[in-house]
């Protein structure tokens, strides 16, 4: 039972990261390899999270089982009821070996493995080798530079009087750089998405809030989207140009015809005419040309599909905000759409009673609830961030919460208090670094838009960030040793990976600047601060009292009536069209009636207009056929022409 609590959650852990890789990557194009790379470290990372409560109950029993230990030979029975099993009990060893596994493996995929296919999966290289030996001399700089910070650390300490160093002296001290750089990075992080998160989730209830706010992305969207088809057209020029220089006897005709496949379609006519109708240059092509160029259709390619199909997705959401925004004042309470197909539920039940209530009521008050939750969480947060260095009194919350469970022997309680805390520690930090867009490179696009080398790098900040993240949290509730100075019954997990410490040189005071920093960062988000001063940089920012944001909110109304008029008018069209066909197939049937009778009536028919027909003229059917003679051609008789003209169906072009 007990095991079987801690196979589901690594069960869960599995599934939860499959469903957000597929989100935001595409398994069916993306290497195999990289794949394997990323699911592992998004899954070691949250691993961490959903074991690490359990972890902790763990060592709270194993406390409780040494402080009753003189007790427990007197009165073993007592015992069995003092420190009864935790209801997430697994063997001694179990943990220890998998965070041993996890710590590895990360450390491994971290700074060898994923640094280097970073490069692989970006280079425009056309063969394996060449790819492999690309990544290498691209992290050289990266590793030297990382080798030196190394050496002056190893250096400064060596230097300091009465130390010794040796593998574990050189192993804390490559844990205490990881560790101060990603506290330092977790502080910004959490910064921001402690005050950003409940205010977006109260403001997200306000639908015309929300409606703006989608107008200023769709904008800027479109805006991406143009300047990616600029891009892109000017690679596709680039390849025309150089199509005209290659032939298939040349050497590196084969490169060259890996870059056309990885051309969009759209592109691939008007190349293949270039080529068919242009004389052959004798202009010498180089490998490292058509590298260069490799790259840059791979670039320009990913991007103008993802901010086309971003672009899709945030013109729908726009449309079904306006749906919202204008069933709110509906009187019969019944949810009505601009565009929708009817839902098959509707014979049973009806869905546009459901729709209203649930978007016009319902979704509005639970985004005001999760508000109110997330900022008690957030004052939590900063509150107990701002004093967990205090040993006594304590003063942080979560301390105090799960001191409170500890000494009544509640386990659940302990593991429920900290998955709540930890999770929300979690999601602000991931939640943060899925916004975050760095040059418009490395950025999470959903809807499997996510290009290899952006996955790659979420994973690696990932797998550095949840070891401080974790750290940190146990010491907000007084369980790492190192951080309220005190002999403890520490976890498994900071036997394994370690203890929240940061080098040497900045180690003193760190209990003082450290909180201090988090409130600076958090008073910047609540005003804006760093949102306002990347908007003077040129990058647009959503500032409802910038004047160039209400612009960029301007022109994406317009691209939503744009679209919106386009689709009425194809289903004017398409009206049109299918009403045409109805009067044609009407037409034809009263032109035909013979063709709506039985064959018996036909055939009566048939006969019974033989038999009354009037004679040919053959004046008119020698005219018509070019076999009427020289007079006849000069005197044609009027009478023998049609005495009816036919004219063209009106109205067949309307739509255009």
């Amino acid at each position: 039972m007990t095991v079987g609590i801690f196979s589901a959650e690594v069960v869960f852990a599995f599934i939860f990261t499959t469903i957000l890789l597929n989100r935001y990557g595409n398994w069916k194009t993306q290497n195999v390899v990289v794949t394997l790379s990323v699911l592992i470290a998004w899954y070691f990372s949250l691993l961490i999270i959903f074991v690490l409560p359990i972890d902790i109950s763990l060592a709270a029993y194993r406390k409780c089982v040494k402080d009753h230990l003189p007790q427990n030979i007197t009165n073993s029975s007592q015992d069995t009821v003092t420190c009864k099993q935790p209801w997430s009990y697994v063997p001694q060893s179990t943990l220890p070996n998998m965070w041993r596994v996890v710590y590895w493996t990360s450390q491994l995929l971290t700074w060898f493995i994923m640094p280097v296919m970073q490069y692989y999966v970006k280079s425009g290289e056309f063969t394996l080798k060449d790819k492999l030996k690309n990544a290498i001399k691209s992290n050289t700089v990266y590793y030297s530079t990382l080798m030196t910070i190394v050496t002056v650390l190893i250096v400064y300490i060596a230097l300091k009087p009465g130390v010794h160093l040796d593998w574990q002296k050189l192993k804390a001290i490559a844990s205490s750089a990881s560790n101060t750089w990603g506290l330092f990075l977790l502080i910004l992080l959490l910064g921001i998405a402690l005050v950003d998160i409940p205010r977006e989730l109260w403001r997200s209830s306000q639908i015309e809030y929300t409606l703006r706010k989608v107008y200023f992305k769709l904008s800027k969207l479109n805006t991406e989207k143009i300047e990616s088809e600029g891009a892109l057209e000017d690679v596709i020029e680039s390849i025309k140009n150089l199509s005209v220089s290659i032939n298939p006897e040349d050497p590196l005709y084969d490169c060259f015809q890996i870059i056309l496949k990885k051309v969009p379609e759209d592109y691939r006519d008007s190349l293949s005419n270039i080529r068919s109708n242009s004389r052959r240059s004798h202009t010498t092509v180089s490998i490292g040309v058509l590298t260069r160029l490799h790259k840059q259709l791979i670039t320009a390619v990913h991007m103008y599909r993802r901010t086309d199909t971003q672009g899709s997705l945030t013109l729908e959401k726009a449309i079904f905000l306006e749906d919202v925004n204008f069933n709110m004042t509906s009187r019969d309470r019944s949810f009505k759409k601009t565009y929708c197909e009817p839902s098959k539920w509707n014979d049973y039940v009806d869905i546009s009673k459901i729709e209203w209530y649930w978007w016009c009521c319902v979704h509005p008050a639970l985004l005001r609830t999760l508000a109110v939750l997330t900022g008690i969480l957030s004052v939590t947060v900063v509150w107990s961030e701002m004093t967990f260095f205090k040993k006594q009194p304590v003063l942080s919350i979560f301390a105090l919460m799960v001191n409170a469970a500890k000494e009544s022997n509640d386990y659940v309680m302990i593991q429920i208090l900290s998955t709540i805390a930890i999770a929300y520690l979690a999601y602000c930090t991931y939640s943060t670094i899925f916004k975050i867009k760095l040059l418009n490179i490395y950025y999470l696009a959903p809807n499997h838009q996510t290009t290899e080398s952006s996955l790659i790098f979420f994973g690696l900040l990932l797998s550095r960030l949840t070891s401080p993240m974790c750290l940190n949290f146990l010491g907000l509730i007084h369980m790492d040793s190192h951080v309220i100075k005190s002999r403890i019954l520490e976890t498994d997990y900071t036997q394994i990976m370690g203890h929240m410490d940061v080098i040497t040189i900045i180690s003193d005071g760190f209990n003082v600047y450290f909180p201090t920093l988090i409130l600076i960062v958090c008073l910047a988000t609540y005003f804006k601060i760093g949102s306002r001063i990347l908007s003077m940089l040129g990058f647009p920012q959503f500032l409802e009292d910038d004047e160039l944001v209400t612009d960029y909110i301007q022109e994406g109304r317009l691209l939503v009536v744009r679209e919106k008029e386009r689709r009425e008018r194809k289903l004017r069209g398409n009206e049109m069209r299918r009403k045409y066909r109805e009067q044609s197939r009407s037409t034809r049937s009263v032109e035909n009636p013979e063709e709506r009778l039985p064959p018996s009536r036909q055939e009566n028919m048939k006969s019974y207009l033989l038999d009354n027909a009037e004679p040919v003229d053959r004046s008119y059917q020698s005219y018509a056929t070019g076999s009427i003679n020289e007079s006849e051609r000069q005197l044609p008789n009027v009478s023998t022409r049609p005495s009816t003209t036919w004219e063209p169906p009106r109205n067949i072009f309307s739509d255009l």
